[in-house]
C-alpha cells in the first residue's frame, strides 16, 4: 500500500510539471522551472520525469512545441508561418521551418496544403515515436474529399451543436498511464469508478467526464494525456493516485456523437474546422471534454456528448 501511494504521489507531481510546461510552452521553460513545479529536486527530477513518462524533459518540451505549432498552422489560417514561429519563441521562421520538418517530415507550408502532401515517415515523430504523420487527417473531410462520415449526417450533427452555460465542477481524476490506448482508458475508468463507489459517491454516468488534452492526429497515442474524472463535493477525501481539479464554468459547445470509437477524433476535427468558424466563438484554452453516455465495451460503439470550452471571438 505504501508503494502504491508513493507511486501515485510521484505521478501527481509529474502531472503538475506537465501542466506547468503546457501553460508556459511558448517561453521554453527551463529544467529548474519545471522541476520546481513538481517539488522534486532539479538534480533528481530529470531521471524521475524520464522514468515515469518515457521521455526526457527536453524531448517532451520539443514534442509539445511542435504539436502546438502544427495545430496553430491548421486552425489559425489567418496567421502567417512567421507569426506562428514568433508565437512559439523561435528565433526566425527559417529555424522554425527547419525544426518543424525535422520533427514531422514536412514543412509548415506543406502542412497548409494537404491536398498535395503525402503521409510522412521521415520525421522524428516516426523514428522516435513510430507514428506516421498524415497532414490530411488534420483537415475536414470536406477539404480532403475523404469520407469518414456520411456527409448529410455530418452536416446535421454540426447543425445540432448547442452553446450551453456550464457551472464549475470539482472533480477527482486519474490519468491514463498510456494515453489514448483503449485498454489503458478502460482500466483507468474501472479504477476511478471503483474508488468512487468505495468512497460513497453516487454511481451516476452524467457526472463522469474525460479530459482529452492532446490531438492524436499529431501526438503518438500513448503520449496523449487523458484524464478520467468524476464530479465530487468538498466532503470527499481524495488521495494519491487520485487528485482533484476544477472543470471551469463558462460557455461550451455541446455536440452529440454516436458511432465508431476510432472516429471520435475525426468528429472533433469537424467541429473545429466547420462549426467553430461560423459560430462567433473561438476555442478557449481548455481541453475538449467527452461525456460518455454508454459502455462502448458492451455496445461496440461510442455514444457521447462532446464539449468544447468557448470564448468570444477576438478581433
Amino acid at each position: 500500500m505504501k508503494k502504491t501511494k508513493a507511486h501515485g504521489e510521484y505521478i501527481r507531481r509529474i502531472n503538475n510539471a506537465i501542466k506547468y510546461i503546457a501553460a508556459n510552452i511558448d517561453s521554453k521553460p527551463s529544467l529548474d522551472e519545471v522541476a520546481s513545479a513538481s517539488h522534486f529536486s532539479p538534480f533528481h527530477f530529470h531521471r524521475i520525469f524520464h522514468g515515469i513518462t518515457g521521455e526526457t524533459v527536453n524531448d517532451f518540451i520539443t514534442r509539445k512545441r511542435m504539436e502546438l505549432a502544427a495545430n496553430r498552422l491548421v486552425c489559425k489560417r489567418e496567421l502567417t508561418v512567421t507569426d506562428i514561429a514568433e508565437m512559439g519563441g523561435f528565433s526566425s521562421s527559417a529555424n522554425f521551418a527547419k525544426a518543424f520538418k525535422l520533427y514531422f517530415g514536412i514543412t509548415p507550408s506543406q502542412l497548409r496544403d494537404p491536398a498535395n502532401v503525402e503521409s510522412s515517415k521521415i520525421g522524428k515523430i516516426y523514428s522516435k515515436y513510430g507514428k506516421a504523420f498524415d497532414a490530411r487527417s488534420l483537415y475536414s473531410q470536406f477539404v480532403t474529399d475523404t469520407v469518414n462520415f456520411n456527409p448529410d449526417k455530418l452536416e446535421k450533427l454540426l447543425m445540432d451543436v448547442k452553446v450551453k452555460q456550464q457551472e464549475a465542477k470539482q472533480v477527482a481524476y486519474l490519468t491514463s498511464p498510456k494515453g489514448y490506448d483503449l485498454d489503458a482508458i478502460f482500466e483507468t475508468w474501472d479504477k476511478i469508478i471503483n474508488w468512487a463507489q468505495a468512497s460513497g459517491i453516487e454511481n451516476n454516468e452524467s457526472k463522469r467526464f474525460a479530459l482529452c488534452h492532446d490531438n492524436p492526429m499529431v501526438t503518438p497515442t500513448d503520449k496523449c494525456r487523458y484524464d478520467a474524472t468524476i464530479e465530487i463535493d468538498d466532503s470527499v477525501p481524495v488521495g494519491a493516485p487520485f487528485a482533484t481539479q476544477t472543470i471551469p464554468a463558462g460557455s461550451y459547445a455541446v455536440a452529440y456523437y454516436k458511432g465508431d470509437g476510432d472516429k471520435v477524433s475525426n468528429f472533433y476535427m469537424e467541429l473545429y474546422a466547420n462549426w467553430l468558424p461560423a459560430s462567433g466563438f473561438e476555442p478557449d484554452n481548455y481541453p475538449p471534454i467527452a461525456q460518455y453516455l454508454n459502455d462502448s465495451r458492451q455496445d461496440g460503439y461510442v455514444e457521447m456528448n462532446a464539449y468544447i470550452k468557448l470564448k468570444e471571438l477576438s478581433a
